[in-house]
């Protein structure tokens, strides 16, 4: 089932309601009363020992048993670990509220309703963030107060995944360097193929989240993008980030270069649609390369077809691509095997060959880069690896403005605005948002 970065709530107002209630409950005897102690890397695998539960959103990896695999190429390095999973559809919603007791698991992908701030209530520290960023990406994700509670499963560059021969045969030969070039590109598939130019995936929500927010950096080629949130009164301002990237979204869709009817797309069969040229275009994370690639296989199309394009902004001549960590895998700090839990991470991380098997960005420094990215590795794409040293603060703005950065709601409306469905204008809709975004702004002091 997991086929994505990360897996918002639904609705911004309930999410920050049961975020209230994860983190008052921390105080209370599950969730965060904590029994302490660093999840410490083991010195010997002879020494480690215990049986660990695993908690993960790879429901098809653990049906497969892909996982079952995995676990036991760890085994030959640590045998007297025994290795559970628990595949989790409804990973964020289940295993929120499974944070409000001690029991969730001993190892898990760190969920994204929980506050960056409160990680220490809920995860052991893995050690000092200056010794593990000097090893790892994407370390700041999760580092409060100088350590680190998490370790990315893998990375993922943000850009448009599309179908190479739909814009072949619309005349596109060249990624399109500007928000109008891109829309005039789509308005040539419209107009020579019989493919949706751009596909929302409205209905299912996250691709107008995560992958659309990821792209704040990519504009201005600036790592500080979203930390400079934390002190923006105006976030969707002319020229902002924000403004660029939403006001794209909303002539895509006010200019019917998306589905016809946004309320019944479906995920799953999106990837079968661009496969077979039904659609040519959808933004996502380069995660998502591999799975559009065996669609193809799977619907006897070319795989090859299946391309990456960065978002249509250049710097100084430059294409710059967000560089982004996926779940963060973190240690229960209930958990009472804190040492094979640890080396699971390590070893997942490091030894198992996982990000590069998903076509993924692996959290190691030292590894090469994807071959699923060669496109951007060849047009010298630059790749931001966006700080997150004020996430803590914007995330704080951002769920007292009940806007939701990372949740579809927002999007959402600007899509039923852009396609007549609610009443409005992109004009009047930023202004409310700043307003929201300001106002909460100031009233955590920013």
């Amino acid at each position: 089932m997991r086929k994505k970065p990360s897996k918002p709530l639904g609705v911004a107002l309930l999410a920050t309601a049961m975020l209230a209630t994860v983190t008052a409950t921390a105080g209370c005897s599950g969730g965060g009363g904590g029994t302490g102690g660093e999840a410490k890397a083991p010195a010997d695998p002879k020494d480690v020992s215990g049986t660990i539960t695993v908690l993960t959103h790879r429901t098809d990896l653990v049906q497969s048993g892909a996982m079952k695999k995995y676990a036991a190429e760890f085994n030959k390095t640590y045998p007297e670990v025994k290795v559970k999973f628990e595949g989790i559809t409804d990973y964020e919603g289940e295993v929120k509220i499974r944070m409000n007791t001690e029991n969730y698991g001993d190892v898990l992908m760190i969920p994204g309703v929980i506050a960056k701030n409160d990680y220490p209530k809920f995860f052991a520290p893995l050690g000092s963030t200056a010794d593990l960023e000097k090893k790892y990406r994407f370390t700041g994700k999760t580092d409060v107060k100088g350590k680190t509670y998490g370790v990315a499963s893998f990375g993922t560059a943000n850009g448009f995944v599309y179908n190479k021969a739909v814009w072949k045969k619309a005349g596109v030969t060249k990624w399109p360097t500007t928000p109008q070039e891109l829309l005039d590109d789509l308005k040539a598939v419209k107009a020579k193929t019989d493919s949706v130019p751009y596909y929302t995936n409205f209905k299912d929500g996250w691709p107008l989240s995560s992958p659309w927010s990821n792209s704040i950096g990519s504009v201005s080629c600036d790592k500080l993008a979203n930390d400079k949130l934390a002190d923006d009164k105006k976030p969707w301002a002319a020229g902002s980030d924000l403004n660029v990237i939403d006001t794209l979204l909303y002539d895509i869709v006010h200019d019917k270069y998306a589905e016809q009817d946004p309320t019944t797309t479906n995920w799953e069969n999106s990837k079968n649609l661009l496969a077979k040229g039904k659609i040519s275009s959808m933004l996502l994370g380069s995660w998502a390369i591999t799975q559009m690639q065996d669609a193809a296989k799977k619907a006897g199309e070319n795989p090859d077809d299946i391309g990456f394009m960065p978002f249509p902004v250049q710097k100084d001549g430059k294409f710059c691509a967000t560089l982004l960590s996926d779940y963060q895998q973190a240690v229960n700090i209930h958990s009472e095997h804190k040492a094979a839990a640890r080396a699971w991470i390590d070893w997942f991380t490091e030894k198992s060959g996982y990000a590069a098997k998903e076509g993924a960005v692996s959290a190691l420094r030292a590894a090469p880069m994807p071959a699923t990215l060669k496109p951007y590795e060849d047009n010298d794409v630059k790749y931001i690896e966006r700080s997150e040293a004020k996430t803590g603060d914007v995330n704080a703005i951002d769920n007292a403005s009940e806007i939701g950065l990372g949740k579809p709601d927002y999007r959402q409306k600007l899509v039923d605005i852009a396609r007549g469905a609610q009443k409005g204008s992109l004009a009047d809709y930023f202004a409310e948002l700043d307003k929201r975004w300001g106002g909460a702004a100031a009233g955590a002091g920013g």
